[in-house]
């Protein structure tokens, strides 16, 4: 039976023929149980000893989340759902972007300066170990990019103090969904949503060089530079009301991410296993 919060028959079967083959040595425990084991982990924001007996050793967990986390096992796995998902339609390219800060826990801080881990991933890109001051002190930030229905497409990490606008780009350009087939892979969404935090005229300016729709509300201050130009000023961007009030989605996949309580505040001192989480909860919602 199928404890709460474990992967279920169905998407057992989709992530089962990605998973790595026992190279050589011991036998490798359950992969089942293992996944079954981090995903406790992540629901439940519990230290790795507090694992119950049920799942196996905690060393074990934490050695494949550490070793699925290097080869790229995890990223590997979220690529394929939405490949899958892309091939019969039902992948929605117009894409919402915003960013939800993570108060670090005191446990996070003290990774060691050297020695840092690099995950393999074009989707979350991590820059030292993330953490920086906020108002809300030390402290992560999730820069996410969603399809219309609010699935994860790709996420940055990100310190805390860092700006939204910055991140935009780096986004887009993890945005490249390969074909189940032949073909180039898909990279250029339909239209970016986005709140006033990423309105800036380098960005517009960047966003009509990629031929891409943006939808996103002038800052007061830009309003008023424009109309103080007069005709030289221009004319406004055009804004598309009802295609803004979809951008909710982006919200609504942030409070389906912090469900899990290891997400909601971050627990890891590397930013590479914070990510590789992150990704992992970004599989499961994939898979739902």
């Amino acid at each position: 039976m199928v404890g709460r919060g474990e992967l279920t028959d169905k998407a057992w079967e989709r992530i089962a023929p990605l998973l790595p083959d026992n190279a050589g040595g011991r036998r490798w425990r359950d992969h089942r149980q293992v996944i079954n084991a981090i995903l406790w982990k992540l629901r439940t924001g519990a230290p790795w000893r507090d694992l119950p007996e049920r799942y196996g050793p905690w060393k074990t967990a934490h050695e494949r989340l550490r070793r699925w986390t290097m080869d790229g096992t995890w990223q590997k796995i979220l690529d394929e759902a939405i490949v899958k998902d892309d091939a019969v339609g039902e992948v929605e390219w117009i894409i919402s972007v915003d960013s939800s800060v993570i108060r670090a826990h005191q446990h996070a801080a003290g990774a060691r300066k050297k020695g840092g881990a690099h995950i393999r991933s074009k989707a979350l890109v991590v820059d030292g170990e993330c953490l920086g001051r906020s108002r809300g002190g030390l402290s992560s930030k999730i820069h996410l990019a969603v399809d219309a229905r609010g699935l994860p497409m790709n996420v940055i990490l990100t310190g805390g103090q860092a700006g939204d606008n910055p991140q935009l780009i780096p986004l887009l350009d993890g945005l490249n969904v390969r074909r189940d087939g032949p073909g180039r892979p898909r990279s250029r969404p339909q239209a970016v949503v986005a709140d006033k935090a990423y309105s800036h005229p380098s960005t517009r300016q960047a966003m009509r060089e990629r031929r891409v729709r943006f939808i996103s509300p002038e800052k007061t201050d830009q309003i008023a530079r424009r109309r103080a130009k007069g005709a030289a000023g221009g004319r406004p961007p055009v804004f598309d009301r009802e295609v803004y009030r979809g951008r909710n989605v982006v919200e609504r996949c942030f409070a389906r991410l912090k469900q899990f309580r290891g997400l909601a505040t971050r627990y890891a001192k590397r930013a590479a296993y914070y990510a590789a989480e992150v990704t992992i909860a970004a599989i499961i919602l994939w898979l739902r």
